[in-house]
């Protein structure tokens, strides 16, 4: 099954300066060959269920395995079944509507 999820993973125990540790985890998104789109508060990810959830856990491994004792993360999971729909997709259709003009009283 497809599956679009929103990923953040926030290391515990190492300090406030998490970069290094979301720059691991996002090489081993990318590794896995998954398409990702880093965002301000997480990543998006887009492909099969399996593999997205393999990489999801080698991004604890990776993370836990480069100090962080305790590791807090949150999953969005979309999917849906009547057609195909990508990450470019679900933001295009926003924006779409961004450009429309809007309509007075709304």
């Amino acid at each position: 099954m497809k599956v679009i999820v929103d990923l953040s993973v926030v290391p515990i125990g190492v300090g406030v300066n998490l970069a290094p540790y979301i720059a691991a985890c996002e090489r081993v998104l990318l590794d896995a060959g998954l398409k990702i789109q880093l965002h301000p508060n997480g990543t998006a990810i887009e492909g099969e269920w399996a593999p997205v959830f393999k990489a999801i856990e080698a991004c604890h491994l990776a993370v836990h395995a480069m100090g962080s004792p305790r590791i807090y993360t949150t999953v969005k999971i979309n999917t849906r079944t009547d057609r195909d729909q990508t990450l470019e997709e679900k933001v295009a259709s926003v924006e779409a509507l961004l450009q429309q003009p809007q309509e007075r009283g709304h």
